[in-house]
C-alpha cells in the first residue's frame, strides 16, 4: 500500500503518517517526495510517501495464473489500470500490450508482453517494481482499496521462487558456519519472504538492517556473537 503524508517537517509528516494509519514508524518505508524551506514570510513544508508491508502485498509463486480470466471482462478499475500502464510504457519508449493475468477481491495482475520485457523488467527487477508503483499510485486515487501487481514473462513467480532457494542456501551456511549472513538489498516483499521462509527453523533469526524502501536481511545463527 502507497501513502502520501504531509507535515512542517519530515518527523511532523512521519507522526501524521503513524497517527493515521494507527501502526507502528517500523512498519513502513518513507520517501521524501517534496521538501519546500520556510523563510521569513512562509512555512516550510514536507510531503512524503509511505510504502506499507501490507501481509498480501506480493505475488505467490505460481498461484495466479489461471486460464479462466477473461481479459475482455474488466470493470472500469481494470480498464484504467491496462490503459495507464500501456500509455505509460509506450511513452517510455518500449511499447507492448498489456493483459489482466488474475482478479482477486482487492488485488488485480497485470501482465506486459512487449519485445522490450527484459528492460521493463530491469536489473533484479526494479523497473517492473518501479512501474507497479506509478500503476499503485495512479489507481490508488481511483479506488483506495484494490491494489495491482504488474509483471512481465512471469518474472515475479520465477524470481520468488530463486529467492526462496537463496534463503534456504544462506540459512544451511549460516548453520554450518554459525556465522551470519547479510543478503543484498530487498524491497519489502521480499525480505518478507526471506522472513516466512526461514521463520520455522529453530536455530536461525532473521532481521531487517538499513534505511529506505530497500534493506538487507541479516541471517543470524542462535547464540552466535560473530556478526
Amino acid at each position: 500500500m502507497v501513502k502520501e503524508f504531509e507535515g512542517k517537517t519530515e518527523k511532523e509528516a512521519i507522526d501524521n503518517a503513524v497517527s493515521a494509519l494507527n501502526i507502528d514508524r517500523e512498519e513502513f518505508d518513507v520517501e521524501i517526495v517534496e521538501s519546500v524551506k520556510g523563510g521569513l514570510f512562509r512555512k516550510g513544508a514536507v510531503k512524503i510517501r509511505v510504502f506499507i508491508e501490507d501481509d498480501d502485498d506480493g505475488f505467490d509463486v505460481g498461484d495466479r495464473y489461471s486460464e479462466d480470466v477473461d481479459p475482455q471482462a474488466q470493470d472500469d478499475f481494470e480498464k484504467a489500470s491496462v490503459t495507464f500502464l500501456e500509455t505509460l510504457i509506450e511513452k517510455m519508449g518500449f511499447p507492448g500490450t498489456v493483459s489482466i493475468n488474475f482478479r482477486e477481491e482487492k488485488k488485480i495482475g497485470l501482465t506486459i508482453d512487449s519485445q522490450h520485457s527484459g528492460i521493463l523488467i530491469g536489473k533484479k527487477g526494479k523497473n517492473l517494481d518501479a512501474l507497479q508503483l506509478l500503476v499503485n499510485v495512479y489507481c490508488g486515487k481511483l479506488h483506495e482499496g484494490r491494489r495491482v501487481i504488474v509483471d512481465a514473462e512471469n518474472y515475479r513467480s520465477r524470481h520468488e521462487e530463486s529467492i526462496i532457494r537463496l534463503a534456504d542456501r544462506t540459512a544451511a551456511q549460516v548453520r554450518k558456519t554459525k556465522r551470519s549472513r547479510l543478503l543484498e538489498p530487498m524491497n519489502p516483499f521480499e525480505r518478507r519472504l526471506v522472513h516466512t521462509t526461514l521463520n520455522d527453523i529453530d536455530d536461525v533469526e532473521t532481521r531487517s538492517e538499513g534505511e529506505g524502501l530497500y534493506k538487507q536481511v541479516r541471517i543470524i545463527y542462535k547464540g552466535s556473537a560473530n556478526y
